[in-house]
Parts: C-alpha cells; structure tokens; sequence
C-alpha cells in the first residue's frame, strides 16, 4: 500500500540507512551501526521514520505474533484448551527454559502430538543455566529446545485442528504456511506474491517484507479496530497473551521479557534474527518495525529501547528500570567500564 509520509521525521543525512547506534571507548566513537526504522498506526501513516523504509526486510521471529494468530482464529486454541501461556510461547523465541520445553511438550500430548513432529531442529538452550544443565545430566537437547518450538507446536495445532497434514508443515505449499501468506499480506497491506523468499534457521518460509509495511502489520495488531472481528479478537489475545506472562516469550534476562514487564504489555516487543526488532504498542495504536544493517542484536535492543522512551512508553520512572538496555555499559575482562552502547543522535533528537 501506499504510506502517508505527511508526519515523517526522517534525519537529513544518509537518508537511506542513518547510524542508528554506537559505541563509545574512552572519549570516542569506536563502532557505529546503521539501521532502518519506522513507525505507523493502522491507517497506514508514517508517524517517524528513518531511512529507506520501503527497503525489504526478512522480519525473522519478529512477526511470531502475526504468524500466530491463525491459531486462535482457526479455533485450535480453544479446541486444544490453550491459555495464555501456551500463547504467549507461539510467539516466542524462547530460551530453552524448563518451563518453556514443559509446556511444549505438555502441548503437544494435548494435541495428540510428539516432539518427533516438530520439524524446528535440535539446538541447545540459549539460556546457560539449561543448557549447562543438559550437559550435566549427559542428555541432548530435542526440538522442544529449539527457540522457535512454541511457533512450531501452533502451526502444527492449527493443521491438526483442520484435518491437513501434520507432515512437511513447514513447506511453502503447506496450507498451515499458505494461510500465514495470505494472513500477512493482509495485515501488511501487500501483495507478496513476487517477493523474495528463503528459509527461516528453523525451516519455515520467510518472505521479505518492506519496513514500512512490517510495522503497518504490528500496527493493525495493536489497534485492530478494522479488522474483521475474528482477527481483531485473536490480535487482542495475542497482545493479551504475551502481557500476561512476558517471561514465556522470551526468559530470564532477556530484552523481550525485561521491557514488557516493566511497561505492563504497553510495548509488546519482539526480536528477529539479523538485528530485526518489532513491537506492537496497544495503548497508542502503533506498531514499531526496524532492522540494524549489520545485523547485531545488541544494537536492535538499543535502537528499539530509544525509539519507545522517545514515544513515552518509557517514562522516567520505566527508564530508570531499563537504564542498562537504554544504555549498555562495555566492559573489559577485568570488568572495568570501558564504553557504552548508546542511541546515535538520530534517534535521539529532532
């Protein structure tokens, strides 16, 4: 769709790509990173921007929260008696917690399924404590570790639900991955037909998005007062969901989790693989989409914590909690304060 760019704040220097974040050694900035961000409501108006935000984007794990939704529409949330933690976990990129492969698996009987059926691959906890522990008792991680096990465990209710084939669900001519296709274009407001596509690190489908039209989509999310009535009330349970029990989205220690609990579900945020951060903010009406060019996560987080203290999700007092996500201190070996991570002046002014 065409956007509204009347309210755009876009920097007047390097328009395509602006440095986004740095990081400071001493008196200097070392290390600098650019990046793409935009913000919209539902309407389809730019609200701010920085660069080119029509410029495609593989949103990763960060659109887990739209890709989710055909679960609750299709009735497999109901049908399979799913409350808010096993929603929250479809749109997780979990750390491998117990609780996190607990409720996998707990799922997955409840759905007359096995972790054999997960087609996400084995990989260890990201979270230490688990995988360490793992290794202590000499087991091998499954695909319930697999951070992306609770989206796995959705789309495989989704099609058990309806009678489609629990095999190859993962395929892009699979209905469960046909349906995300069609939910996102509409959510999106594009036709995605033609657009460049590849594999997700867990096997499913991923489709390269504009910016603008990923942030649209987390938009239409927060504020679903125009969609039909069955996605609005699955994109409210989605919010709802992920509000309610942050930690299973993501973990302990985790960017995710840490800035949903602090802001009450006002910013429901996401991370992507390859610096993409979205976010979808309910009590403004807004979605957040943004993508650092090189890929770092560390400064997606700086960059998505600046743009919501910049809004005033983050007031002064949420901002004391974040202070070390806001800005992130850099230390050496011997733990001595080096540098920090910093928002650049893009973001931080005008």
């Amino acid at each position: 769709m065409a956007f509204d760019h009347s309210a755009t704040l876009t920097p007047p220097t390097d328009r395509a790509a602006p440095i986004l974040v740095e990081a400071t050694r001493g008196a200097m900035v070392e290390s600098s990173h650019r990046g793409i961000a935009a913000i919209l409501d539902a309407a389809g108006k730019v609200v701010m921007s920085w660069g080119d935000v029509d410029t495609p984007v593989y949103a990763r794990s960060a659109i887990k929260p739209l890709q989710a939704l055909p679960l609750i529409e299709s009735g497999a949330a109901d049908a399979y008696g799913l409350g808010e933690p096993e929603l929250a976990l479809a749109c997780a990129s979990h750390g491998g917690e117990q609780i996190h492969v607990e409720t996998v698996t707990a799922w997955l009987t409840g759905a007359g399924l096995t972790i054999d059926d997960l087609q996400c691959g084995p990989h260890p906890p990201t979270y230490k404590p688990a995988a360490q522990a793992l290794r202590d008792a000499a087991s091998k991680p499954t695909a319930a570790h697999n951070n992306c096990s609770g989206k796995h465990t959705g789309m495989l209710s989704t099609a058990r639900h309806l009678g489609e084939p629990t095999k190859d669900y993962v395929q892009v001519q699979h209905p469960v991955q046909q349906r995300i296709l069609g939910l996102l274009e509409m959510m999106c407001g594009i036709d995605l037909s033609q657009a460049p596509h590849g594999i997700d690190g867990c096997s499913i489908p991923v489709i390269a998005i504009p910016l603008g039209n990923i942030a649209l989509g987390m938009a239409r999310l927060a504020d679903p007062a125009d969609l039909p009535p069955a996605r609005a009330q699955a994109a409210t349970r989605i919010c709802n969901a992920m509000a309610a029990v942050p930690h299973m989205v993501a973990g302990t220690g985790r960017f995710c989790t840490e800035v949903i609990e602090v802001t009450g579900g006002d910013a429901i945020v996401k991370t992507g693989a390859e610096g993409v951060y979205c976010a979808a903010l309910p009590t403004l009406g807004l979605g957040i989409a943004l993508k650092i060019q090189d890929g770092a996560s560390r400064a997606a987080e700086v960059a998505m914590a600046a743009i919501l203290q910049r809004l005033g999700i983050l007031d002064q007092t949420r901002s004391a909690r974040l202070a070390d996500r806001l800005q992130i201190p850099l230390r050496n070996w011997n733990g001595i304060h080096v540098g920090d991570l910093r928002p650049a002046a893009a973001l931080t002014s005008g």
